[in-house]
């Protein structure tokens, strides 16, 4: 019953078995070896176009090390208010870029949309040099709240940045996720849609730790090799980066391994949603289901072994409230989890029965230590 984090799994044995190949002899250092040769061929080959790559070992290097090539350090990032890199990267973002503000968008809604950038740029300061002028755009795909966006969402998105003469950066900690959902070309969610580079994350999806920083828009790529060296980012054994993503692509893993979490989390959320007391409060579209439950059966939950983790209120979208008797969590699935972790933390969940008294929002009354009637819920 691990449902705490996809970072939780280890890698898939066909990865293993790829840096296992790639141990064996000797080859040049820090990417000048063929596994990174044909990593970066097998990124073209993914994408059906010509890039350039670079591979770090964290998400947090590959999405602040590529913002730092888009933007100055008087100038701004306009993201999603619940994104990663504005919540969970602590000031990264702003080191590496040397200063050059986040601004979060879309407060209580799961995307952004084209409202939200055209309703910033109409009160944005034009003022120079007195205002920080936005000069990226990052979109994160999938979603820190578990959705996904279209491709023609990706595509009108873009379409309103480069009016402002903005670059696109596109966190896909979880990429493999979204397009095994929507069932698309790689492809078209990224430069056909306008993004100009892709942090590509395997680590979540099978790999050890891989990430890959894919630029679509050739000529910003000119900056990375600097910038990751100077951030000692660059591994001298990078044939372990290459080796990982070989193993990952070929034969479409990645894809195999970002539909079983997907299947697994779909499952987990129909079952949740059938539990009295119980409620699915963003659409399940990925490999993360966010769900508000009894208090007490989260509780109960934990005592017995499973692991989850309950999530700030400020992720929740603006129309849902929560009483004190309930508890909002995160439930995240992965390439490992089987249809007997989701069968068993559902019965674990339905097991621990509550008295209609004891269900959050309930207006049955019952008699107190003293006697007195006590209305439960809210």
């Amino acid at each position: 019953m691990q449902f705490g984090s996809d970072n939780q799994t280890g890698a898939s044995t066909r990865v293993l078995e790829t840096i296992t190949a790639a141990n064996v002899g000797h080859t040049h250092g820090y990417g000048e070896d063929e596994w990174t040769e044909r990593a970066v061929d097998a990124l073209r080959e993914t994408f059906q176009c010509d890039l350039d790559a670079f591979f770090v070992s964290t998400g947090t290097a590959a999405n602040t090390l590529a913002l730092s090539c888009l933007v100055q350090s008087w100038e701004t990032i306009l993201c999603h208010a619940q994104s990663h890199i504005i919540i969970d990267e602590s000031t990264a973002p702003e080191f590496f870029t040397g200063g050059a503000r986040l601004v979060g968008l879309a407060h209580g809604e799961g995307k952004l949309s084209v409202r939200h950038l055209k309703n910033y740029f109409l009160s944005a300061g034009l003022d120079i040099p007195h205002n920080p002028q936005s000069r990226a755009l990052s979109i994160t795909q999938a979603t820190e709240l578990g959705l996904v966006y279209t491709a023609d969402e990706i595509a009108e998105l873009t379409f309103v940045a480069r009016q402002h003469n903005l670059s696109v950066h596109m966190d896909g900690a979880r990429f493999s996720n979204a397009v095994a959902a929507l069932d698309c070309a790689p492809a078209d969610l990224t430069w056909k849609a306008g993004v100009d580079v892709l942090c590509l994350g395997a680590t979540k999806n099978g790999c050890l730790a891989a990430e890959a920083v894919v630029f679509f828009k050739r000529d910003i790529a000119k900056q990375f090799v600097h910038r990751r060296k100077r951030a000692g980012h660059l591994l001298s054994k990078g044939r372990f980066y290459g080796s990982q993503i070989i193993g990952w692509l070929q034969d479409e893993h990645w894809l195999e391994l970002a539909h079983n979490a997907n299947l697994q989390a779909t499952r987990l959320s129909e079952t949740l949603s059938s539990i009295p007391g119980v409620r699915i409060v963003w659409p399940t579209q990925a490999n993360e289901v966010f769900a508000v439950m009894p208090k007490q059966m989260a509780v109960h939950l934990k005592s017995v072994g499973a692991d989850f983790y309950e999530w700030g209120h400020e992720s929740l979208p603006r129309d849902v409230h929560i009483g004190e008797d309930e508890a909002f969590i995160r439930l995240v699935t992965s390439f490992t989890t089987e249809d007997n972790h989701v069968d068993n933390f559902c019965e674990v969940a339905n097991g621990h029965k509550l008295t209609q008294a004891q269900l959050p929002g309930s207006k049955e009354k019952n008699r107190n230590a003293c006697g007195k009637e006590k209305e439960t819920g809210r």
